[in-house]
């Protein structure tokens, strides 16, 4: 993979997760909250309703390994349910980073969900015993036969009442230790840990596709429609572009006085 900024090279497997190391959080309570996401050129974050269409070789390397850098990934139950999520398993891909967990168990999925809307019989609740075990993320508000069938298969923490307060659920995290959270979407959930005023960090990759008129961002709001560029507005700074065949994986931090 070849780094174009902020000077050219070309990198080695050490040299490319040096780069996406967030600070060395040990023994403090502070957390640094990573985002990871695609989008096409004209903006899209999905291709007939799926990242995958946009995605390629070196994309989902820096995907490996910014799961193998988390204590933990975070995700909307929507995103959950669409990309068909399970456990983190070591597979061909991961298995190039497993240095970078040596000593560590694989990272847990914790899901974000208001009314426990999950499939305990699905792919991320029914796992397999020996991989990571699930988080759910819910309210108070959730319906408790939902909270009974999922409470067996997962860690269950309460985060608001009618909805989640996500700046709760990060609190919760990381007072259990998930210091290095990466969040991956999906646009929902993202756009509230903005207003939150949470991310630290976005990693973007740009695909070289035009997808037309009609997908999300990488950010939606389910609330009324507002102008962009107002009080929700973050600036970020630049770290570094990667390039490799045709796409552009940029990471952008928070300033240092943000």
């Amino acid at each position: 993979m070849r780094q174009i900024y902020p000077e050219p090279a070309v990198l080695t497997d050490r040299q490319l997760a040096a780069r996406y190391r967030g600070p060395d959080r040990a023994g403090q309570t502070s957390h640094w909250l990573r985002a990871n996401m695609v989008a096409s050129l004209d903006g899209a974050a999905t291709v007939r309703g799926r990242t995958g269409g946009l995605s390629g070789g070196a994309d989902r390397q820096v995907f490996a390994m910014l799961r193998a850098l988390a204590d933990v990934i975070v995700v909307g139950a929507g995103t959950a349910r669409t990309e068909g999520y399970g456990p983190v398993r070591p597979g061909k891909e991961g298995a190039r980073w497993a240095w970078l967990r040596a000593g560590r168990a694989p990272a847990p999925i914790a899901v974000i969900t208001r009314r426990i809307d999950l499939d305990p019989a699905g792919p991320l609740l029914a796992a397999p015993p020996g991989l990571a075990r699930p988080i759910v993320i819910t309210t108070e508000a959730a319906p408790a036969d939902r909270r009974a069938a999922v409470a067996g298969r997962a860690e269950l923490i309460v985060a608001g009442r009618e909805s989640v307060d996500v700046r709760a659920a990060v609190d919760a995290l990381t007072g259990r230790g998930y210091r290095q959270i990466l969040t991956e979407g999906g646009p929902y959930l993202l756009s509230q840990i903005i207003e939150a005023g949470l991310l630290d960090e976005l990693c973007l990759t740009l695909s070289p596709l035009l997808a037309g008129p009609g997908a999300s961002r990488i950010v939606a709001d389910t609330g009324p429609p507002r102008q962009p560029g107002g009080a929700s507005a973050r600036p970020l700074d630049l770290a570094h572009v990667l390039a490799d065949d045709g796409h552009l994986i940029c990471r952008y931090v928070r300033p240092a006085d943000g």
